[in-house]
C-alpha cells in the first residue's frame, strides 16, 4: 500500500482483512510502498513519513502479526531500485504503455503532473518487488491482474535470456471483495476525503455517516425505498451480521423506518467494527513501531540481498 494518507474502510475490507487470513499460510512480506508514493506526490511529500508510521500501526492494529509477517518500508530495501534497473533494461516500451491503468489514471488523477519517466515505469518497480522476494504468490483484485501478468512477462523473459530459473512466475491469488462507495456515492478515495478511517473517533463516525446518501428517490418517511441503490444499506450488507442486514431491507422496502434511523444504526455498528483496531492502536507506542520497521527492513534486505546476488553474478556485473 502506499503511503498517501490515512487508511479507511475501503482498505480494511479490500485487502487487510483478506492478508491477515493469509499470514497463516504463507511466508508474507507486506510493503509500505513509499517509492510508489513518490511517483504521484513528489511535488508534496511532507507527509509520507509519518504516513508510514500510521500505516504500521493500521497493519499492525487490523492483525497483521509482525512476528508471522515481514512488514517493511520499500525505501528501505535499495535492492528494490536494483532489480528494477535490471528489469527495465529487459522490458519493451510497448509492454509498459499498455497497461490499461496507466492511462486511466494519467485521465483521472487531476492537480498532478504524472507524465514522468518514473510513473510510465512504476509496473516495473512493481515486477522487482514481486520478484525480489521470489514470490510465488500475490493477492490482488481483479483490477490488478494486468500488472501481475506484465510482473509473469518481464520475469519470462528474464529467466530465458540468463537461461535461468531463478525467479518463478507468481501466480494471482484472486480474492472476491465487496466495492463501497465513499460517503458521497464516488469512488472511495484519499484524495476525495470522502471515506471512513479506520482512526476515526466515534464522534468522527457519527458526523460522517449523518451525511452519506441514501436513496435519493426517498424523500418523505413514508415513501417505500429501494436498499439496492442506497449506499447506506451496501454498507449494513458489508458489515452488519445477515439478520440485521434483512431487517434493514424490510424496514426501507416497507417504509417503517427512516433513513437518519437508518445511519444511527449504521454509525453504531462502524463504531463497534473498528472499536478494536482504534484500541490496538493507541496501544502502541512509537518505539514498537521504530522496531517493526527497523526488524522488517533487516528481514526483507536479508531475502532481498541474497536475490539480488544471484542477480548480479547472472548480468556478469561485479561483486561488491
Amino acid at each position: 500500500m502506499r503511503p498517501t494518507g490515512r487508511l479507511h474502510l475501503g482498505h480494511l475490507v479490500g485487502a487487510l482483512n483478506n492478508w491477515v487470513k493469509l499470514q497463516d499460510d504463507y511466508q508474507c512480506f507486506y510493503m509500505i510502498a513509499d517509492w510508489h508514493a513518490l511517483m504521484s506526490e513528489y511535488a508534496d511529500p511532507k507527509l509520507m513519513k509519518e504516513s508510514c508510521r500510521e500505516m504500521v500501526r493500521d497493519f499492525v492494529a487490523s492483525g497483521l502479526d509482525p512476528e508471522k509477517s515481514v512488514i517493511f518500508v520499500q525505501s528501505h530495501v535499495p535492492e528494490h531500485l536494483e532489480l528494477a534497473m535490471v528489469f527495465s533494461d529487459i522490458t519493451p516500451l510497448a509492454w509498459v504503455e499498455r497497461i490499461p491503468t496507466y492511462k486511466e489514471q494519467l485521465r483521472e488523477i487531476k492537480g498532478r503532473d504524472l507524465t514522468t519517466y518514473g510513473f510510465l515505469g512504476y509496473p516495473i518497480l512493481q515486477a522487482a518487488d514481486i520478484a525480489v522476494y521470489k514470490a510465488g504468490a500475490v493477492p490482488v483484485g481483479v483490477d490488478q491482474v494486468p500488472h501481475l501478468e506484465l510482473t509473469r512477462e518481464i520475469i519470462r523473459r528474464f529467466n530465458g535470456l540468463y537461461e535461468t530459473r531463478l525467479f518463478p512466475e507468481p501466480e494471482a491469488i484472486l480474492t472476491r471483495t465487496p466495492k463501497l462507495l465513499g460517503i458521497d456515492n464516488r469512488k472511495m478515495s484519499k484524495s476525495y476525503a470522502n471515506f471512513i478511517a479506520l482512526s476515526d473517533t466515534p464522534e468522527v463516525i457519527k458526523k460522517k455517516v449523518s451525511v452519506m446518501i441514501t436513496d435519493p428517490a426517498r424523500i418523505k418517511l413514508t415513501d417505500k425505498g429501494c436498499p439496492a441503490v442506497c449506499n447506506v444499506f451496501s454498507y449494513f450488507s458489508t458489515f452488519a451480521k445477515p439478520g440485521d442486514t434483512a431487517k434493514v431491507k424490510d424496514w426501507c422496502e416497507g417504509a417503517l423506518r427512516g433513513c437518519t434511523e437508518c445511519k444511527r444504526n449504521l454509525a453504531d455498528i462502524l463504531i463497534e467494527v473498528l472499536e478494536p483496531i482504534r484500541s490496538r492502536r493507541g496501544k502502541m507506542p512509537d518505539s514498537e513501531v521504530e522496531d517493526i520497521i527497523a526488524d522488517g527492513a533487516r528481514r526483507s534486505r536479508k531475502a532481498a540481498g541474497e536475490t539480488m546476488a544471484e542477480v548480479r553474478k547472472l548480468v556478469n556485473l561485479m561483486a561488491q
